[in-house]
């Protein structure tokens, strides 16, 4: 049984090819350690837009894999980003890996582990066994997550924060993600471990078209995939309205901090 996902959606692959930035991908990777000639897997590739830019950066001597729960993610990615030395698996990463695509001298894992907050240690501990002893494991989430908007209305902001709670307590949704990170690395034994914080989301002025999409998909999708109510609101195009308005403001200031850590397995490691 594949892992439920609460993003799911019909333009689900536009919208995370359209949120991937190959140089912030690029960036991350190569301050982790990511080198020419390495094997890298993307674990919970999506539509494999992170998975070509990791291919990319460890060039032609190198190998990438990407690994997602959804047969139809992967069959995309398959055709636009595969090649002899860029594959795509379907798998769920809460399930052992088969081992038919060998080990690897990096994983990156990003903007994943936030939709299962009873399960992070033990998919990053299960991730842990793709990797060669000495490897990188890198991990990426956001923290305070569509929390940090400002000026927002009381009854906008009430209603928001009260949705995110839900999404905690009824969805296994991590608002908090990011600052796991470094725990579930050293829980694990894992050694030189290094963290960095910054900022994901940044948004202020005129609102650009992929913030635009991105925000608005996400209060849709999860307005009709989970069970939650939102306080104040008669509906929730009512609610969404009333965001969206807001989020078009050019005088409104958003951001969400985004965390990295990764570490590398020693011979001990509790995986």
């Amino acid at each position: 049984m594949k892992t439920p996902y609460l993003m799911e959606n019909e333009d689900e692959i536009r919208r995370l090819e359209m949120k991937t930035d190959a140089s912030v991908v690029a960036e991350y990777a190569l301050r982790a350690g990511l080198k020419n000639g390495m094997r890298v897997a993307d674990v919970f590739c999506g539509a494999g837009a992170a998975t070509a830019v990791l291919s990319a950066l460890v060039g032609e001597e190198g190998f990438a894999a990407g690994f997602d729960a959804s047969g139809g993610r992967i069959a995309h990615a398959t055709e636009r980003y595969g090649n002899e030395r860029t594959r795509f698996y379907v798998a769920d990463a809460k399930e052992p890996f088969e081992g038919q695509q060998g080990s690897f001298d990096f994983v990156w894992v990003r903007f994943a582990l936030e939709y299962f907050r009873k399960e992070s240690f033990d998919i990053v501990r299960n991730i842990a066994t793709l990797l060669n002893e000495g490897g990188i494991l890198c991990l990426i989430d956001l923290d305070h997550n569509c929390l940090n908007h400002w000026e927002m209305n009381p009854r906008l902001e009430a209603a928001l924060v009260s949705a995110m709670s839900q999404l905690e307590e009824k969805e296994n949704f991590d608002p908090w993600a990011g600052r796991k990170l470094y725990s579930h690395l050293y829980r694990l034994g894992f050694k030189d471990i290094r963290a960095e914080a910054g900022a994901h989301h940044l948004i202020y002025g005129e609102l650009g078209e992929t913030d635009r999409f991105n925000w608005t998909k996400k209060i849709e999708t999860i307005s009709k995939n989970a069970c939650i109510d939102i306080p104040g609101y008669a509906s929730t195009d009512e609610f969404l309205t009333e965001f969206l308005r807001f989020f078009s403001d050019p005088g409104r200031f958003t951001y969400t901090p985004v965390i990295a850590c990764s570490g590398r397995k020693a011979a001990a490691a509790n995986v």
